[in-house]
């Protein structure tokens, strides 16, 4: 089994499409462990705010084939797959790394930028995985946040899945 951890995005009907990626993911990889859910401005267009988290998971599945995975999910919540990098989604599902691997497979450069590139990645990372390490820069997730500041408006929401509020932060078992 290998942890991966998947980052979530929508800014189109939000709540609905966060939650069926959550209910799909469960339900094709198990039990998850869920960030909390932040809110930041759209980044490189104008557009209504987004929600973000990040969840992490054991699984068996390749890269390529959790990749195939996520775009599947993406497809049948309205996000057809070739909308520019910058622009509306109801659903985005990035992952963000696969174990320690450090390359590019199935066309996926992992570790993912965007760990270190943005905080709507980072910070929830870093509430589900404070003392692992970036696979290549290998720094704690929590020190790559204190060093990365408030350059980027994120603030915390409430969020509710299943009867969880995911403002509160769900260790790993």
């Amino acid at each position: 089994m290998t942890r991966v951890y998947i980052g979530i995005g929508s800014n189109i009907d939000r709540e609905p499409h966060i939650a069926a990626a959550l209910d799909r993911l469960e339900a094709e990889l198990g039990d998850l462990q869920v960030s909390p859910v932040y809110e930041s401005e759209a980044i490189g267009f104008d557009g209504a705010a987004f929600l973000n988290l990040v969840v992490g998971v054991d699984t068996k599945l390749s890269i390529a084939e959790l990749t195939t995975l996520l775009r599947a999910i993406e497809n049948d919540n309205g996000n057809p797959g070739n909308l520019p990098k910058f622009s509306a989604r109801s659903l985005d599902l990035d992952l963000l790394t696969y174990g320690d691997y450090c390359g590019t497979s199935a066309g996926i450069v992992l570790p993912r930028s965007d760990i270190t590139d943005y905080a709507y990645a980072l910070w929830p990372l870093a509430d589900i995985a404070a003392d692992e390490l970036h696979p290549q820069a290998r720094i704690s997730y929590r020190e790559l946040r204190q060093r990365f500041g408030d350059v980027q408006k994120l603030w915390p929401v409430s969020f509710h899945w299943r009867g969880s509020d995911l403002s509160v932060v769900k260790r790993a078992s």
